[in-house]
């Protein structure tokens, strides 16, 4: 595991020991970051479900203002941290120990508004939905923002949930991208 592109491209990640954390292959961030590269340049992003941090890495690698990163595992956040420091993106990122619920509460509560945010969790545990609806419900989201949410082929994930719509569906063999925006809040 590495990073693809930008200030830290070429570097080799931490990874963990075991399978409990599932990290991007190189392929899939390479395709979704094709995907997202306009959103990416000055952008504020959200990491949850870090595991490794690849992905919020690869976003400051590429021109992130700021990441934040959160997991509710301590194991994976130590990770996250050695990550961070080998690439010495300390001063744009912030770590956070967290559940993704309290985490999106309390950047909703400091009024954090973030371009990209990026949604790995657990496969087979259906927190999809809940998870962009608290976004929603939250507004953490901006305008202009977008959601990327990786996942199983066989989890199916609704065209729309409240006012954030699917944009795009890409499949990697096993693993799929679906890609979400603000849709038209008036229709």
């Amino acid at each position: 595991m590495r990073v693809v592109s930008g200030r830290a491209r070429g570097l080799k990640l931490e990874a963990p020991k075991d399978d409990r954390v599932r990290p991007t292959t190189d392929r899939v961030k390479e395709s979704m970051f094709n995907i997202i590269n306009e959103y990416i340049m000055d952008s504020n992003v959200l990491d949850l479900f870090a595991g490794t941090g690849s992905l919020g890495i690869e976003c400051l690698s590429r021109g992130a203002e700021k990441c934040v990163f959160s997991d509710k595992s301590r194991d994976s956040i130590k990770i996250v941290q050695k990550n961070v420091e080998k690439a010495r993106f300390q001063s744009e990122s912030q770590i956070i120990v967290s559940d993704y619920k309290d985490t999106i509460a309390l950047m909703g509560r400091k009024n954090e508004k973030f371009d990209v945010i990026f949604m790995d969790p657990p496969y087979y545990e259906g927190l999809f939905v809940d998870c962009i609806e608290r976004i929603e419900k939250e507004n953490i989201l901006d305008e202009d923002g977008i959601i990327v949410v990786e996942h199983d082929k066989a989890d199916t994930l609704p065209e729309k949930i409240g006012n954030i719509e699917m944009i795009k569906e890409k499949k990697y063999g096993i693993t799929l991208l679906s890609f979400y925006k603000w849709g038209d809040i008036n229709g």
